[in-house]
């Protein structure tokens, strides 16, 4: 049976609910036109950018249609093959959404070959998140050695790479995180040389204390109070590549007072640059060339929350806007 999760209802500024979602069974459909390709799905991919696409309003990409198939990267195994570069049994990556089966053009398919790695690492550190962190320090960040980079949502997926190649670019690193659990995941396991929890009272204090020399880089991926806390920090000439602000996606009447920014944008020459990782596409054969050899010696360390079930896909997405996940979130679909 072919299985898949469709959005019935927008549920606006307010956090998602399962209940926006429908799970729907049909038989598979077999055969495939030229050029089309069959897959079972193996992993889901859930990230914080599928909240955007909730909402019925302009942004980078359109949004779901209500009773569309929810989108989301996979991992695949070809069950049927109309494209020569596809052979049945082959791993793809690939736009298969929340579902079991994906009929596809083989133009948005990508095979991969894992070797003794997990296939689900290419949905996450040599996947999408990984990346968007290559390519947001490559082209906004910069860092120098000796520098100060402070990273946001430190322990997700993204955050977690920032870190760690601005560990091997020879930076002194910053972790904010949510919650205790994730100080010491910044700490133990990713080797941020500090982690601060951004639920403390005393966190604007705490991130001065950690930040003597100010910050060089911010990765930003919250956005409020932790955006607010950081921007006195900022050096001359700091850098700000801004890759997410998921402290508002649900609540989008919170405001920050610009004005404030702005003049620092102006007096420190700050460069403030929003991204999508999609801008870098062409530079995505030289991320795997750097970054593969650094994840198969252990260099960059990757921590994954693998769920099983297609039918946990709308928890697990809340989950992971909550903060309530624990490094990259795939669900194994088994």
């Amino acid at each position: 049976m072919h299985r898949s999760w469709t959005l019935q209802t927008r549920p606006g500024a307010r956090m998602p609910q399962v209940d926006d979602f429908e799970l729907q069974s049909a038989p598979v459909m077999s055969g495939v036109g030229e050029g089309e390709v069959l897959i079972r799905n193996l992993y889901l991919s859930l990230d914080p950018y599928m909240r955007w696409r909730l909402n019925d309003a302009k942004s980078y990409a359109p949004p779901v249609g209500i009773g569309e198939v929810m989108v989301g990267a996979t991992i695949g195994e070809v069950m049927e093959s109309g494209h020569s570069d596809f052979m049945p049994g082959d791993h793809v990556v690939a736009p298969g959404g929340w579902q079991s089966h994906a009929r596809l053009s083989g133009a948005h398919l990508r095979r991969i070959d894992a070797g003794k790695l997990p296939l689900s690492v290419f949905l996450g550190v040599l996947g999408s998140p990984g990346f968007t962190a290559w390519a947001g320090l490559r082209h906004i960040g910069k860092p120098v050695a000796g520098e100060t980079v402070v990273v946001g949502a430190a322990t997700g997926p993204v955050g977690a790479m920032v870190g760690q190649l601005a560990q091997v670019a020879g930076c002194r690193t910053v972790a904010i995180c949510g919650g205790p659990e994730k100080v010491r995941l910044a700490r133990k396991t990713l080797g941020f040389d500090a982690a601060i929890d951004h639920r403390d009272p005393a966190f604007a204090t705490l991130l001065a204390l950690e930040c003597p020399c100010g910050i060089d880089v911010y990765f930003e991926n919250i956005g409020g109070k932790v955006l607010e806390a950081a921007r006195p920090l900022l050096n001359d000439f700091a850098r700000i590549p801004v890759c997410g602000l998921v402290s508002q996606y649900n609540a989008p009447g919170e405001t920050v007072d610009l004005a404030p920014f702005m003049q620092d944008i102006l007096v420190k020459r700050l460069t403030w640059k929003g991204f999508i990782v999609t801008d870098f596409q062409s530079d995505f054969p030289t991320f795997l060339s750097e970054v593969t050899p650094l994840v198969e010696a252990g260099t960059v360390r990757f921590v994954e929350d693998i769920r099983e079930g297609l039918e946990l896909a709308p928890q697990a997405l809340i989950d992971v806007l909550q903060g309530n996940n624990r490094g990259k979130m795939v669900l194994s679909l088994g």
